[in-house]
């Protein structure tokens, strides 16, 4: 299997279940799900529908401060961004526009305008969103050609830290999960787009676009 994020050929099979099959990387190390036990994309909404994302939610706004906090102390006041994948419940957008900045919003189900892919921006954030990208590289290739030099790319997503742990691994079990990425895959992501990699935590990682 080629590997959906870097194109690496012969990426080893690592875990088959009566569910599915997972291929790893050895260049990117980037795992995946096998295209071909992806949810139809009407299955796929219906699981984020069930997602209760309330703007209102002090719980869920203490969750997105992972990335909002960290961001919002490497940025200059007012600047423009686009929360990309937001989901059906809108939040961190709120959260930029509460602190002064200037935001807009994409999710492919939720908020499908695409007219807010045109223009560039001086940050994007996407959040609890990589792991369901079935075409990574084309959604980075995007995310990054739409960053203004000096910008930052904000991702959360767990991170796999122990590759022998990956069939026991919560975050596995969530079947519209399909990419799963390790430090070394942003790494090959950084080295690719000659970014600089600020790595927050375990769920979130920050690119700063140098050029």
């Amino acid at each position: 299997m080629n590997c959906i994020l870097c194109s690496y050929p012969d990426a080893p099979l690592v875990l088959n279940t009566h569910s599915s099959t997972y291929y790893g990387c050895t260049n990117c190390g980037l795992f995946f799900t096998d295209p071909h036990y992806r949810l139809p994309k009407k299955e796929e909404k219906n699981r984020y529908d069930l997602h209760e994302n309330d703007p209102s939610d002090p719980r869920y706004r203490d969750f997105l401060k992972q990335i909002f906090l960290p961001m919002t102390d490497r940025l200059p006041p007012g600047v423009s961004g686009l929360d990309y994948g937001c989901g059906p419940g809108p939040t961190l957008h709120l959260m930029f526009e509460e602190a002064g900045f200037n935001m807009n919003i994409f999710d492919p189900f939720y908020h499908p305008d695409t007219s807010v892919l045109i223009h560039p921006y001086d940050f994007i954030v996407t959040t609890e969103t990589a792991e369901h990208f079935y075409h990574p590289a084309d959604e980075f290739d995007r995310l990054w050609k739409l960053l203004n030099p000096g910008g930052i790319l904000g991702i959360m997503t767990k991170q796999l830290r122990d590759p022998s742990t990956f069939e026991s691994w919560h975050y596995r079990n969530d079947d519209t999960h399909v990419a799963f990425y390790q430090i070394k895959t942003f790494e090959w992501l950084s080295n690719k787009y000659g970014a600089i990699l600020d790595i927050i935590s375990d769920r979130v990682i920050l690119m700063h676009k140098t050029k």
